[in-house]
């Protein structure tokens, strides 16, 4: 659940964004609150006098710009971005899906940018959806449907072909919990999206990316189309940071290119890999099945 600027096509956000943070600017400063996954803490950004962080334990997990939902700060909720600016048409309204909720970046940039898209939230931690929606209300027209439950169970009671894109980025600790993680699960949030629908997910891992290439050759088993976007840096094995999937059921569904030229032009220069590139990243990894 971390954030940065965002890759596609501004549009004016909607209106009601203004008036909320003007409601703000007489409240405290920084807000400091237990919730399920630990102490979570908003923190105002110095630069930016709408702009704030969401820490779990002194960890950043989200951020948030209040009159701009589009200033993404985190280079991997870019990435994420750009899949759903490809997803369709410019402006064209989207049904999505997000399982986990933050500070609710994503739900607040699709919002803006696809002006009445269908949202739906499923984030597990109803105190840290207390706080956010509290302290960082969406406006009235943006505000999509919060559920608290487990993403698992809440995808098992949706109906199929609902969403045209389904965003998953949840974490236990720092990682993908493992029962989200199997071939069930994907074939879970396949079921539920449209045939032309997108699954993004979010990882982090580490060199060797072992957690990668597993979830590569896990997704492969299950859509058609695959390809992965990360930092130059990470699949060179150089740090620790984030990998985002995107997958589809349609084969050559995922607009790559276009995804490829977002990658390199972001502040945090990113790769895209797909076809050959994807099959020589992941050769040797077996998929994970599901874990019930």
């Amino acid at each position: 659940m971390v954030q940065s600027m965002p890759a596609g096509r501004r549009v004016p956000p909607p209106r009601g964004y203004g008036r909320t943070v003007t409601r703000r600017s007489s409240r405290p400063a920084r807000r400091r609150e237990p919730v399920e996954l630990g102490i979570a803490e908003l923190v105002p950004d110095p630069a930016h006098p709408d702009g704030w962080t969401l820490l779990i334990d002194g960890v950043e997990q989200s951020y948030v710009d209040l009159a701009d939902p589009t200033r993404l700060r985190f280079a991997y909720v870019r990435r994420i971005a750009s899949v759903l600016d490809a997803a369709a048409a410019p402006n064209r309204p989207l049904r999505v899906l997000h399982l986990g909720g933050g500070a609710l970046t994503l739900p607040r940039y699709v919002a803006a940018t696809r002006p009445g898209s269908a949202q739906r939230v499923v984030e597990r931690d109803a105190a840290l959806v207390a706080l956010v929606r509290r302290e960082l209300p969406l406006s009235a027209d943006a505000g999509p449907r919060i559920d608290t439950a487990d993403a698992r169970d809440a995808i098992q009671r949706i109906t199929d072909e609902r969403y045209d894109v389904v965003v998953a980025d949840v974490y236990r600790g720092a990682q993908l919990p493992a029962h989200l993680a199997g071939t069930g699960f994907a074939a879970e949030v396949a079921r539920v999206l449209t045939p032309d629908g997108i699954y993004a997910v979010n990882l982090t891992d580490a060199p060797p990316l072992a957690v990668s290439r597993t979830h590569a050759a896990t997704l492969r088993t299950v859509f058609a189309d695959v390809c992965l976007i990360a930092d130059a840096a990470l699949l060179r094995g150089r740090r620790y940071g984030n990998v985002v999937f995107a997958a589809a059921l349609r084969p050559q569904r995922l607009p790559v290119a276009r995804l490829a030229a977002v990658a390199r032009r972001d502040p945090v220069a990113g790769r895209v890999l797909h076809g050959p590139d994807l099959d020589a990243f992941a050769v040797g990894a077996r998929p994970v099945d599901d874990v019930d």
